[in-house]
């Protein structure tokens, strides 16, 4: 098979640690290996510079996001590319995500575009959005015309997927879920525990901000304490870490709460490794990424069901789902699974059968398959079509009447 020169686009990428920038990184790593030209392009950060062990990554220039000051703004130039994609895939629909759309739309190439946010979800960080988005619905509109002019969206669950037909948007639709490298997970390095000596272990993971709703996570942990000696850990950073801390110390947590900010995909995995229990509230998600985390490292999962994160547990094998906003259900199963070593220990194991079906290698050649579709609706033909006797390159051409002074440049 030809060696794909694909293009993924995101306006949220590293250093912002989030869920769209593992499954962004995830997925280029998987289809390098595979012998695939995948390039990310993302916003340049200052001050911040890319590992060596990180290929294939394009910065374009930017400034400040004025609404989220984590993350910054692009200035789509084609003069930083090295030659031209065989197909775009979006992971955003920002600036960079728009730009993947008229880039598709030039080039005649196919354009297939994750949904990974509810942008509504994020609309009190800049002031004024919310009544906007409830009068006029201005994130509705974005969403609805940018996902439209895509060939193909993927969700990340059946229920991301029911979600597009709120927007309005009717466009053809996969289901795959974001990949979980377990390599890497089960490879982190070991780290000195975070949590006080004596105390049972818990973990949430997640941007601290009002829509993760930690506050719900910090309400069950009251109620946890009664009757179990719990110490929370929790990794991110965000705009309310201060509104949290002051919320822990009402609640009577200020000691039994560790803000231990952001840590790297690649060490992550030591966290998972020493916690007994993972617990979530947010409702938000359109996966849920970071559960399927904790599982694949035997943790068990108490959370919110709602949205994405409705499939992202087999409850009662592997974890645990709640209502939204029900704190209460989510103290009484850490409380459970806390009072019962047996049912924690099975709970554990399961939870790490049940995540192998996220395994990043699996989901990436589900994904590499909706290329090849993709490029084959536009007319392409793989290079095995052929009798052999011409180049990849020149038959990729000639098969569809393109020529290789457009579409044969350097490789990435």
């Amino acid at each position: 098979m030809r060696s794909l020169r694909i293009g993924l686009l995101t306006d949220v990428f590293l250093p912002d640690q989030n869920g769209v920038s593992t499954s962004v990184l995830l997925l280029q790593r998987e289809l390098r290996r595979r012998g695939h030209r995948a390039v990310i392009v993302a916003p340049r950060f200052p001050d911040y510079f890319d590992p060596a062990t990180l290929h294939g990554v394009v910065r374009l220039p930017s400034m400040i996001n004025p609404a989220l000051p984590r993350q910054r703004l692009a200035f789509p130039t084609r003069r930083r590319l090295s030659g031209q994609f065989d197909l775009v895939h979006t992971h955003t629909p920002g600036a960079l995500g728009w730009w993947g759309v008229r880039l598709a739309k030039r080039w005649d190439i196919p354009h297939i575009s994750t949904f990974h946010t509810h942008l509504e979800h994020y609309a009190h960080y800049i002031p004024g959005l919310t009544t906007l988005e409830k009068h006029a619905g201005v994130l509705t509109r974005i969403v609805r015309r940018f996902y439209s002019r895509a060939d193909l969206i993927v969700a990340p669950t059946e229920a991301s997927r029911d979600m597009l037909a709120g927007y309005g948007v009717y466009r053809e639709s996969v289901v795959l879920p974001t990949g979980i490298d377990e390599s890497l997970l089960q490879e982190a390095p070991d780290v000195r525990s975070p949590w006080p000596d004596g105390k049972r272990r818990l973990l949430s993971v997640g941007r601290l901000g009002f829509e993760k709703r930690h506050d719900l996570v910090f309400q069950a942990l009251a109620e946890i304490r009664r009757t179990h000696d719990a110490h929370l850990l929790l990794l991110g950073e965000g705009p309310q870490k201060e509104y949290l801390q002051a919320r822990a110390q009402a609640l009577g947590l200020a000691d039994h709460i560790t803000f231990y900010g952001p840590v790297p995909l690649s060490t992550i995995g030591a966290y998972y490794r020493q916690a007994e229990l993972f617990i979530f509230g947010s409702d938000t998600e359109t996966q849920g990424l970071v559960l399927a985390e904790a599982q694949t490292m035997g943790v068990p999962v108490v959370s919110v069901g709602a949205q994405g994160t409705l499939g992202g547990v087999d409850p009662g094998v592997s974890g645990y789902l709640v209502g939204s906003g029900d704190w209460q259900g989510l103290a009484a199963h850490t409380s459970e699974l806390l009072s019962d070593a047996q049912k924690l220990a099975e709970m554990g194991a399961a939870a790490r059968l049940f995540a192998r079906r996220f395994s990043s290698s699996k989901m990436a050649e589900q994904m590499l398959g909706i290329y090849l579709q993709a490029i084959a609706q536009q007319g392409w033909r793989t290079p095995e079509q052929g009798d052999g006797s011409e180049t990849s390159d020149a038959l990729y051409a000639r098969s569809s009447g393109r020529s290789i002074r457009k579409y044969g440049l350097r490789g990435f």
